[in-house]
This record gives structure tokens, C-alpha cells and sequence, in this order.
């Protein structure tokens, strides 16, 4: 009986190749963005502790050198958060891009197992046909000799 082979295979095994290294570039684009997600929201949660102190420290006996002090904290914290901002939007954009290519490459991937299904069914078919030919050749022999 006849083996079917795929003669591009080396195309799709080359393709899923491709794919599995761009899932793992975008999985390291997602594990960027998470980070950069964290380390906004300690940059968040450290100014509204300066926020929290400041306001402690402007009920309870003023000490003017500490609150200046936390005042040029949360104006630090801010520049910080506005920078870690672009940080993380930069991380986003990356990601996104890596989303991209990994949706053209996987289309691609499956566009080539379609193929490879299409010259599957097409190889079925000539096998089918080849079985037929060879049982209609028999009967018509053992017809013939029957005669």
C-alpha cells in the first residue's frame, strides 16, 4: 500500500517551528508588561504612603523641614509614575506587535496544514480510484475467462 507524504512538510515543520519561538517572544512581551504593570503599582502605592504621611504630618505638630521633605517625595513619585507610565505604554506597544506577528505566522501555519489536509484528501481520493481500477480489471478478467 502507498505511504502518503506531504512534500512541503519541511515548510510546515519549519512554520511550527517559527510559531513556537514567536509564542515564546510574546510571552516574554507579556511577562514585560506585567512588570512594568508592578512596578507602577508600587510606585502608586509608595506615593500615597508619602500622601498618607504628608497628611499625618501636617495635623500633628508641624515639623516644616519633614513635610518639604515628603512634598519633594510625592512630586518625585509623580515623575516616577509618569515615567514608568511610558515605560509600561512602550511594553503594551511591543506586546501588541508581538501579538501581530504571531497571528500572521500562526495563519500561515494553518494555511499550510490546509494544504497538507487538501493533498491528504487528494491522496485518498487516487488511492480510491487506483483500488477501483484494480477491482474493475478483475471482475472484467474472471468475467472474460469465465466466458
Amino acid at each position: 500500500m502507498a505511504k502518503f507524504r506531504y512534500r512541503m512538510q519541511n515548510v510546515l515543520d519549519l512554520k511550527m517551528l517559527l510559531e513556537t519561538q514567536e509564542k515564546a517572544a510574546y510571552a516574554q512581551a507579556q511577562l514585560k508588561v506585567n512588570e512594568e504593570q508592578e512596578k507602577l503599582q508600587q510606585l502608586l502605592l509608595r506615593r500615597a504612603r508619602y500622601e498618607q504621611m504628608l497628611h499625618d504630618a501636617q495635623l500633628g505638630p508641624l515639623d516644616l523641614k519633614e513635610i518639604q521633605r515628603l512634598k519633594n517625595s510625592i512630586m518625585a513619585m509623580k515623575t516616577m509614575i509618569r515615567d514608568q507610565m511610558f515605560v509600561l505604554k512602550k511594553a503594551q506597544t511591543n506586546l501588541e506587535a508581538e501579538r501581530r506577528k504571531l497571528d500572521e505566522i500562526m495563519k500561515d501555519r494553518k494555511t499550510h496544514e490546509k494544504l497538507k489536509e487538501k493533498a491528504f484528501e487528494t491522496f485518498k481520493q487516487e488511492l480510491a480510484s487506483e483500488d477501483n481500477k484494480i477491482t474493475d480489471e478483475l471482475v472484467s478478467f474472471t468475467y472474460h475467462r469465465d466466458q
